[in-house]
């Protein structure tokens, strides 16, 4: 069926799913204030890093009791530094739906070489978060970015549990109301929902967490960047801004002026009802379309930020080669860029549903999507 280009665009084209989307208020402007050539320990450094840290506890409602520190490495640095720094102290659980998470296996499994309890299940798919031994330390996506799967709840976490709770929250946080009672590790990075800079990764322990980190020596040795105790003792600096290697002032900039925008539109309420209805808008299009799905199998556990969609028409016979087409038009047509599913995942598309998008954004492109389909199907006719 052949079908008219659609007359409206969307005002942006960005709906990859990391480096995301900017919040719709940026400019290069608002990085004016950031102090480059400075030290990021001079004063002014040590101010804007701290400023960072409470800015993030502030939005996302974290204990005043937990740690909040700034990373190198983005997101994978955090896990990295949580898992080489608490892991073996106990019997470990690694739980996997997707390529993140099943990379954070490998890593714990042939490089750290614990004999850890791996629970799987395919994409679109959740493993059953209730079957879990929580008296092992588990690590666990809180979102699947790769999968669009999400948690739907921590309520089956317990707070007796012995063991410690790692969560990977990169494509969570800031999005979905975190059960802070409930995470002992939780990590993020500033590309993602905020749509910051890359390259600088966030870790948030619990009080339970730091007594790990200050009684519990990992029987491998630590790269410094993954250091964060000193003789038997948390290094506080970490938490205060005073980071283990040199940051970017301008993405720290970049980040507070996020912050700033996420005050704006409502805090945590507002950025959650802003995934919320950029994610409803691509469902109700799939839910009245016979072509097109989501990949995750159970509404409860459909990721409100990286909607993972599939193609179920029955013409298609390489599911591949005719998502990478239809992403290529789009791309082309400069009404959605980078929405191509992730190379380890199911063929099909990605759609990023932040609140940094715009919900009318989101509905003018899906109408590009219908046109790509129909112009691919008859392709290959």
């Amino acid at each position: 069926m052949a079908m008219n280009k659609p007359s409206a665009r969307p005002a942006r084209a960005q709906f990859s799913s990391g480096p995301c989307a900017k919040n719709p208020t940026f400019t290069l402007d608002k990085l004016a204030d950031a102090p480059l050539g400075r030290s990021h320990r001079a004063a002014v450094g040590k101010a804007k890093l701290k400023a960072a840290i409470d800015g993030t506890r502030d939005i996302l409602r974290i204990p005043a009791d937990y740690r909040i520190g700034i990373v190198p490495a983005s997101d994978t640095g955090a896990v990295e530094m949580a898992m080489w720094s608490l892991l073996g102290a106990r019997p470990a659980t690694m739980v996997a739906w997707e390529s993140f998470g099943a990379g954070w296996v490998t890593d714990v499994v042939k490089q750290l070489k614990i004999d850890a309890d791996v629970k799987t299940a395919d994409y679109g798919h959740i493993v059953d978060m209730a079957a879990i031994d929580y008296d092992t330390d588990v690590v666990f996506t809180w979102n699947g970015t790769t999968s669009g799967v999400r948690v739907a709840t921590g309520d089956v976490i317990p707070a007796d549990r012995a063991g410690l709770t790692i969560c990977d929250a990169t494509s969570a946080a800031f999005a979905m109301d975190l059960p802070w009672d409930k995470l002992d590790v939780t990590t993020f990075s500033w590309q993602k929902v905020l749509g910051g800079e890359a390259a600088h990764g966030m870790i948030v322990l619990s009080p339970r967490a730091v007594e790990r980190l200050e009684t519990y020596t990992p029987a491998w040795p630590l790269p410094k960047i993954f250091r964060m105790t000193k003789g038997g003792k948390l290094i506080d600096g970490i938490f205060v801004g005073e980071t283990i290697n040199t940051p970017s002032m301008l993405a720290v900039e970049d980040y507070l002026a996020a912050l700033d925008w996420a005050r704006d539109v409502g805090g945590l309420n507002g950025l959650i009802a802003r995934a919320n209805a950029n994610a409803q808008a691509v469902w109700d299009f799939c839910d009245t379309r016979d072509w097109i799905d989501n990949l995750a199998v159970d509404p409860a556990t459909r990721s409100n930020t990286s909607v993972c969609l599939k193609f179920t028409d029955d013409r298609i016979t390489d599911g591949a080669a005719f998502a990478k087409a239809v992403a290529k038009r789009l791309d082309t047509e400069n009404v959605a860029y980078d929405i191509g599913a992730y190379r380890d995942a199911p063929a099909g598309l990605r759609i990023w549903c932040g609140g940094t998008v715009d919900t009318s954004d989101i509905q003018a492109m899906l109408p590009w999507l219908e046109y790509a389909f129909h112009a691919e199907i008859d392709a290959l006719s």
